[in-house]
């Protein structure tokens, strides 16, 4: 299905705002790293490490951006897409849950966002192929 010129364009909009967030948050995260993890304990290197938050919220306004400037029917699609990925990464993590109380290694909960990030992007390419 080809996209139309405002669609290009709301889609445009939004990858411009995603890159970014994204390139705020790798600064702020290489900041962190290198500047916070050897301060002293304290509220400042508390702010310092969660700082890189400042470009999630970014990257979360984004996608408000995004769901309300498009269509009633793409919104559906990719509350659809979105609701099948987080059922699917409740599932992998919950039974990961259960392996750790079997002995397997405990995981960071950075892993989660890493799970819901490719079962979302699988359940999306697998939807539009099958669109086709």
């Amino acid at each position: 299905m080809e996209r139309g010129l405002k669609e290009k364009q709301i889609y445009g909009t939004y990858r411009r705002e995603l890159m970014v967030a994204i390139a705020v948050y790798i600064v702020l995260l290489v900041g962190a790293i290198r500047l916070a993890r050897p301060m002293d304990e304290g509220v400042l290197r508390t702010l310092a490490l969660v700082s890189p938050m400042i470009g999630f919220g970014l990257m979360i306004r984004a996608i408000i951006r995004l769901v309300a400037r498009i269509d009633e029917y793409q919104r559906m699609r990719m509350l659809e897409t979105f609701s099948i990925a987080m059922a699917i990464t409740g599932a992998v993590t919950f039974t990961y849950g259960f392996l750790e109380t079997a002995g397997f290694p405990k995981i960071s909960m950075f892993a989660v966002w890493m799970v819901m990030g490719v079962s979302w992007g699988v359940v999306g390419g697998v939807r539009r192929l099958l669109d086709r």
